[in-house]
């Protein structure tokens, strides 16, 4: 068998039904490349090596369960890439799926490098701790929309798709855990550049509290400034918005 080691946030999922549901969520896309972040004991594994015609990888950083994994499923072997998610290169050329009861504790880290790797990565589906899921799939006028609200759904289309109990894990963690999905959009909003997107994006959001006017100050002239949308504070402004306000920033 294999031990927790709670320094990684192993927090194992046991609820066959839950797996299952997981496992139909994925396949509600076509895809022939599939990696999976973070297998553990193999809960989602056992399902996924069974899907027809799909070329398989997972990426786990703790050694054991490695170890273990390839003793349970002698399919694994040379399909294991023992290290962490956030240091692996894009293991397939093309484009590919991703999919993972992702460890909470990098989770926010692990999105941002799929952001990264969008222009391969069109569909993932994941389990994430309920807040941050939450987050992620937050519309504008919530409390919880945020950085990563906006810079993820400018790429992609996410879909906020079951909760699930702390009760389906072993250890149970001390949150619950919701499920998402992200289709990469094909309908990705204009904007200066990428580079501008984020910029504002994460200023405005620094001084939340604040008007988009005091917030972003450094980064538009005093006449675009005047505009009316600087009146608002960054939650309650678009994805459409920030990416039309990039054309009047400040370029140099």
């Amino acid at each position: 068998m294999y031990t927790l080691k709670k320094s990684l946030g192993q927090h194992f999922l046991k609820d066959e039904n839950i797996c299952r549901k997981i496992i139909d969520a994925l396949q509600q896309k076509k895809f022939t490349q599939l990696l999976e972040v973070g297998p553990g004991g193999g809960a989602i594994t056992k399902y996924l090596i069974q899907l027809p015609g799909i070329d398989f990888k997972a990426v786990e950083l703790d050694e054991e369960k490695v170890t273990y994994l390839q003793a349970t499923y002698p399919e694994l072997k040379d399909r294991i890439i023992n290290q962490s998610f956030l240091d692996i290169e894009a293991p397939f050329t093309g484009s590919f799926a991703v999919i993972g009861n992702f460890p909470y504790n990098i989770s926010t880290q692990i999105l941002f490098k799929v952001l990264d790797w969008r222009q391969q990565v069109p569909w993932l589906v994941g389990m994430f701790q309920k807040e941050v899921a939450q987050r992620v799939a937050a519309k504008e006028g919530s409390k919880v929309y945020g950085v990563i609200s906006v810079l993820i759904q400018a790429f992609y289309k996410v879909d906020y798709l079951f909760d699930v109990s702390e009760n389906s894990f072993n250890p149970p963690p001390k949150v619950k855990s919701g499920v998402i999905s992200l289709t990469l959009r094909d309908d990705v909003p204009a904007m200066l550049s990428e580079k501008h997107f984020f910029t504002l994006v994460k200023a405005a959001f620094n001084q939340r509290r604040k008007t988009l006017r005091n917030a972003t100050r450094s980064l538009f002239s005093d006449t675009a400034l005047q505009d009316d949308i600087f009146n608002k504070r960054a939650e309650q402004l678009s994805i459409d918005d920030f990416a039309r306000l990039t054309f009047n920033m400040k370029t140099n």
